[in-house]
């Protein structure tokens, strides 16, 4: 039997990931991306043990030490005081208890590790400038058109595209997301612009009434990654490269502690997005097209799973492939096992959202009584998502393996 043509839509952290996998179970992949350049928006992101898991299958293991930082805390405080609510203690304790370390990484750099692994299996294969404008199922194939006249002819899409998915748009039509109410800002701060020892190697939560404010090194501990997330409903733009105006991220925390001030202060520029919230998908596939990351199960950042679960369901998209007698076949697997547990991420998000913007002070009172009388409940809440080991659970995808079809 032939070997599957899969073309995956999007060379972002998800779809790259994922197409390592799928290469190197035996797939011939090709990877259409819109940019004129592979690149990444956005500054930091946090891996967790579950998706490093995947990053050391596909090969960059040592790269991604190289450049990511291993946080030793989350302290969590409040955002005028700076009195800590709550410490999860990361590190060697975070290894211990789930085998591998939590880090942060910048995008680019983690960007730039999963396009050389890919490279590296599958030279030439990622095509630039192909905007996908058409898709077309034709039997037991899939046609692809692009903006400049093109079109490619596979046996399985993997529509990888992000939130705004030209591939489930063609599949489901457009969505329907619900604004939340709240926009985030974000920008980095050379280390070198702030007061010595101001930064530690951890990651920090500043939480206050309708606000906070999350940031962490970066770069070698040279940058400093700051989002600031304020319910506000006057914004609706959901894109991560908007320019944002910094007088009004500086407004938005006045009176805030003085660390958040010099943050701020560092900056050169900001980024400003809406965020919008969508309900779970109840299916992903179609004939012989299916989703992946963003394009399916779109969440709100505040469990810091939305690249993590990108790069699981790659994982978990390339074993079903391999191991079913159709693309159907597979393709439903796929969706019955990852399903369940991305949809109860997205779900989980939301409310964490809620937790953090409390302004009721009874509320927000006994939220901080209990974080503080069991300093460990928050670790435990993550349990479920760290523990989980895809190369355990659907073997490992150390070499590449022939197709089976």
């Amino acid at each position: 039997m032939k070997s599957l043509r899969v073309f995956v839509v999007g060379a972002g952290l998800g779809g790259l990931a994922a197409a390592s996998c799928l290469r190197r179970s035996g797939f011939d992949v090709t990877v259409f991306e819109q940019a004129a350049a592979l690149g990444e928006v956005g500054a930091g992101v946090q891996i967790g043990p579950n998706a490093v898991r995947v990053l050391h299958q596909i090969g960059i293991k040592d790269g991604f030490e190289k450049v990511a930082v291993r946080p030793i805390s989350l302290d969590v405080r409040d955002w005028e005081t700076a009195r800590i609510i709550n410490t999860i203690t990361l590190g060697d304790t975070y290894e211990a208890r789930y085998g591998l370390p939590y880090y942060h990484v910048h995008r680019a750099d983690l960007h730039t590790l999963l396009a050389d692994a890919f490279e590296a299996v599958a030279p030439g294969c990622i095509r630039l400038n192909a905007k996908c404008i058409g898709l077309e199922q034709l039997n037991s194939e899939v046609r692809l058109t692009f903006d400049d006249g093109t079109s490619a002819v596979g046996d399985v899409v993997i529509g990888a595209d992000g939130i705004h998915s030209s591939v489930r748009e063609a599949l489901f039509g457009p969505d329907n997301p619900h604004f939340t109410g709240m926009v985030a800002f974000r920008g980095t701060v050379p280390l070198n612009r702030l007061p010595p020892g101001l930064i530690e190697c951890k990651g920090y939560n500043w939480s206050g009434p309708h606000h906070h404010f999350v940031h962490y090194l970066l770069k070698g501990g040279s940058l400093v990654n700051c989002v600031g997330v304020c319910d506000q409903d006057d914004w609706r733009v959901e894109s991560w490269s908007v320019e944002g105006d910094m007088d009004e991220f500086r407004n938005e925390c006045t009176g805030l502690h003085d660390t958040i001030q010099a943050l701020i202060g560092g900056m050169d520029s900001c980024f400003k997005w809406a965020l919008y919230d969508r309900e779970p998908l109840a299916q992903w596939s179609r004939d012989h097209t299916t989703l992946l990351g963003d394009a399916c199960h779109p969440m709100l950042p505040f469990l810091a799973q939305g690249a993590c679960m990108a790069i699981e369901d790659g994982y978990v998209l390339a074993h079903c492939l391999r191991t079913h007698d159709s693309v159907a076949a597979g393709l439903k697997a796929y969706e019955t096992i990852r399903l369940p547990r991305v949809s109860r991420v997205q779900l989980g998000a939301r409310e964490r959202g809620k937790t953090l913007h409390m302004s009721d002070p009874k509320a927000m009172a006994k939220r901080n009584a209990q974080n503080a009388a069991d300093p460990a409940m928050r670790a435990r809440e993550m349990d479920w998502i760290y523990d989980h080991d895809v190369a355990a659970e659907y073997g490992v995808l150390n070499e590449p393996q022939p197709a089976s079809r």
